[in-house]
């Protein structure tokens, strides 16, 4: 529970937060912002911490605060009035990267907010604020892979060739062998950007050690599934019928009363004849990386090789991506066990597979953003994937 005694009086604005200031906001799984997490009940900050209050108290309800409205969101209106005098408010990721400013001006040398404000700032696709942000850290700490990297690879989604390059030259003399597996995991990704997304059943795939991945998609507010949701069922369905000896994952562990993602399309399938024996439950993720992580533990838990995944198209190169990553994880811990392998099948929500094809640059943006989080790299250090 994000709960504390009192907030930030600071710097810049008086931050006066009541309970009633917060309410829950609806996102979908496969989204940039997260989607409520299961402890969406959870209190706000309250009361006021004055100036006289410890540093790092302040500090500790501005991070507070900040987590809470990248979970929650809440009034906007209430907050531009009590928190953050005379800055216009846009959504709930303004409160957030202006609770994390405030908190890299009551401690500047403190990185770890720095990154946390530049990942606020690359959810916004504020992508020249956020390179300003890296540059800040690399002025105080010019050997920091971390934020080389990341400088390099949002460069590189700005389309600043010469600075990705500059950046990447730096990130040799740092560590050559982490930096040759990061390119090649740029290279991967880049790889399935340019694929061809496939709507049919894949032909030709094992009976055996073969488990149907199908990803969820953020439940209304009554528990029941949204049409992007049912769709990808369906094409699942398809894949499992083609494949009657394969397990069935179905991911999403966001409640909707008392209902998760994973549970409402287990019951969905069961209606449909699948064998409930067939069906594993992932429902634990609250976003698409840790559909990916969480998963590929489910799949070396049963010793599954080849995975059919399945989502929408418009998240289906994304998820490609992220799964890719956390399978590399796997098979590195495991010793070279070896990778899994994947085909896929999308369900279509485009008029057109020729506009499906289209790789936006925002697409490519959370796309190397979700590969840095799964690679191990927190958007927010010690707080939040």
């Amino acid at each position: 529970m994000w709960k504390r005694k009192g907030i930030v009086r600071g710097t810049v604005a008086a931050l006066v937060i009541s309970t009633a200031l917060y309410t829950p906001v609806s996102a979908q799984t496969e989204a940039v912002s997260p989607a409520a997490p299961p402890s969406a009940s959870a209190e706000a900050p309250a009361s006021v911490i004055q100036n006289d209050e410890p540093t790092s108290v302040r500090i500790n309800q501005l991070v507070d605060t900040a987590m809470y409205y990248y979970w929650h969101g809440g009034d906007l209106q209430q907050a531009e009035k009590e928190i953050f005098k005379g800055i216009t408010l846009k959504g709930k990721y303004d409160v957030v990267e202006h609770a994390f400013r405030e908190a890299t001006i009551l401690d500047p040398y403190n990185l770890d907010l720095k990154f946390s404000l530049a990942s606020t700032q690359v959810i916004q696709k504020k992508l020249p604020e956020a390179l300003q942000t890296y540059r800040q850290i690399l002025r105080l700490d010019p050997d920091n892979f971390n934020a080389t990297l990341l400088f390099a690879v949002y460069s590189k989604a700005n389309g600043d060739e010469r600075a990705f390059q500059e950046a990447v030259s730096r990130l040799r003399t740092i560590d050559p062998q982490r930096t040759a597996a990061y390119l090649e995991k740029l290279r991967a990704t880049d790889e399935i950007l340019a694929g061809r997304l496939n709507t049919a059943v894949p032909a030709g795939l094992p009976q055996t050690r073969h488990a149907i991945v199908i990803l969820g998609y953020a439940l209304a507010d009554d528990g029941s599934m949204r049409q992007p949701l049912v769709d990808r069922l369906k094409t699942g369905l398809a894949v499992a019928r083609q494949y009657p000896q394969a397990n069935i994952i179905v991911t999403g562990g966001v409640p909707k009363q008392g209902v998760t993602e994973a549970d409402a399309m287990s019951r969905w399938l069961v209606s449909q004849g699948i064998d409930q024996d067939r069906i594993l439950l992932e429902n634990k993720s609250t976003d698409t990386v840790e559909n990916a992580l969480f998963t590929t533990a489910i799949l070396e838990r049963e010793g599954i090789r080849d995975v059919t995944l399945v989502t929408s198209a418009s998240h289906m190169r994304r998820a490609l991506t992220v799964f890719r990553e956390a399978g590399e994880l796997y098979a590195k811990m495991n010793g070279g066990s070896g990778s899994v392998r994947f085909s896929h099948a999308a369900s279509l929500d485009y008029p057109t597979i020729e506009e499906a094809q289209q790789v936006t640059k925002d697409e490519r943006l959370v796309t190397y953003r979700d590969l840095l989080r799964a690679s191990g790299i927190w958007a927010y250090p010690g707080k939040q994937r």
